[in-house]
């Protein structure tokens, strides 16, 4: 799983570590950024926080990489990814293209559905006219969700149909458009992918309605299931989807996709995360602990993504 080019920390130069931000999971990302910051100091690297909502982009000029934690808009959408384009500066993950594609959660599954790959039914809801047609065309339950937000922020599962206008506006808080997405009823699954690798599947099992905010950042009931209980051909099923579903969204690097199973032991897309966080509670670190990965040694192989955006400096 290991790139080519096997620099070492010495050879890296000054990284900033791009954490906090100003979108609604900052407090996520300031906890993911300190855990890649710790973990990239015991490596021997030269790394240093950098807060875009606090720092001026133009001081990134002092360093020779960036090292992307910032989670949601404005950090995991192409923003920051365009911006360090610009400024020449080599940076972890997805580009701009990738980045961009996979936060918006309808146009990732446009680009599924022409490349016919499985989504869960949807409609896009843009006011209050369009929830009674929604309802008739999917049925329930139903997920509602912000087009473009991660961590299950605004995202609501329905299960009754008077429960949908409330759940469009409180999705709505996040953004103008919402999407209303048909449940797949069964486990959930999400498959980490490192440099184009796919490290074990997790089944995730939660004691609520299903995998939120607080499940996946606080709940200490929450259960990473690996090995995963799939057969071994499921699994490489489940591992080729995914890899399949990331490549057709232009994203790279590392990240992590989240996947359903229904009764007949079929798979289904919900979204990519193109930065999955990185505190003690977060899947990445869990799944490539189960490969035999250390964090320590997971954070410098995510820092060294950045050698597939501009030279190596």
């Amino acid at each position: 799983m290991a790139i080519n080019a096997k620099p070492q920390p010495s050879d890296v130069g000054r990284v900033a570590v791009l954490c906090g931000g100003a979108s609604a999971e900052r407090e996520i990302s300031l906890a993911s950024g300190a855990a890649c910051l710790a973990a990239l100091h015991a490596k021997g690297v030269d790394a240093h926080r950098f807060d875009p909502a606090e720092d001026s982009l133009d001081s990134l000029l002092a360093f020779d990489r960036a090292f992307i934690a910032l989670h949601g808009p404005g950090g995991e959408d192409g923003t920051v990814q365009g911006a360090l384009e610009t400024l020449r500066i080599p940076y972890t993950g997805s580009g701009v293209l990738g980045s961009a594609l996979a936060m918006d959660k309808l146009r990732s599954k446009w680009v599924w559905q022409a490349m016919g790959l499985p989504t869960p039914a949807f409609r896009v809801l843009r006011d209050d006219d369009d929830l009674a047609p929604a309802l008739a065309a999917l049925g329930l339950p139903l997920f509602v969700k912000p087009l473009s937000e991660g961590s299950s922020l605004g995202t609501t599962r329905v299960d009754q149909a008077d429960a949908l206008a409330s759940a469009y506006h409180q999705a709505r808080a996040y953004g103008q458009a919402v999407l209303v997405e048909q449940c797949i009823d069964g486990p959930e699954y999400t498959v980490a992918l490192l440099n184009d690798a796919a490290l074990p599947a997790i089944r995730i099992e939660v004691d609520d309605a299903f995998y939120d905010f607080e499940a996946k950042y606080r709940s200490e009931a929450t259960r990473m299931v690996i090995p995963s209980g799939l057969s071994q051909s499921a699994e490489t099923r489940l591992n080729t989807l995914c890899q399949r579903a990331f490549a057709a969204l232009g994203a790279s690097g590392w990240g992590r996709v989240d996947v359903m199973a229904d009764a007949q032991g079929e798979f289904w897309l919900l979204e990519v995360n193109t930065i999955p966080g990185m505190t003690d509670h977060s899947l990445v670190p869990a799944a490539a602990l189960a490969a035999g990965i250390s964090n320590q040694e997971l954070v410098w192989q995510i820092l060294l993504t950045s050698w597939r955006h501009g030279d190596q400096r």
